[in-house]
């Protein structure tokens, strides 16, 4: 096995895409996430899962549980399994940051250009039980 080598920051920071899966394994997936000005992920509960978020650029909000948790570049926040969550771009530029969860949530592979197609496949992206490798 290989896992995932890279640095983290560069691939992070240059991330266009609403959300990218970047690595799969059994028990943790790293995914990269790039919010517009105005733009959220929505507001969620995983009750399995614990997860981690890391801000690479931008500022915004992570709430949690009904708390609202000013981010900017280099913070790094930890959602509880069950806790109700949403992730907000409360800036004038996008929100870059990548995050980890455990268990997986998303199929390996998986590239949303943009909230919109996320919202349209979100259905059919819950992670099926295949790694990276």
């Amino acid at each position: 096995m290989k896992g995932y080598v890279d640095n983290i920051e560069k691939v992070t920071v240059a991330n266009e895409d609403f959300r990218r899966v970047l690595y799969t394994g059994e028990h943790i997936q790293l995914v990269l996430m790039t919010l517009q000005p105005g733009e959220e992920i929505g507001e969620e509960v995983h009750d399995d899962r614990d997860q981690f978020f890391r801000i690479e650029e931008g500022t915004g909000e992570i709430r949690i549980d009904g708390k609202a948790n000013p981010v900017e570049d280099d913070f790094a926040v930890i959602v509880p399994a069950g806790a109700r969550h949403n992730v907000v771009n409360t800036g004038s530029a996008p929100l870059r940051l990548y995050t980890l969860y455990g268990p997986p949530e998303h199929r390996d592979g998986v590239v949303h250009r943009d909230k919109a197609q996320a919202m349209r496949d979100h259905d059919d992206d819950h992670w099926d039980g295949k790694t990276s490798e």
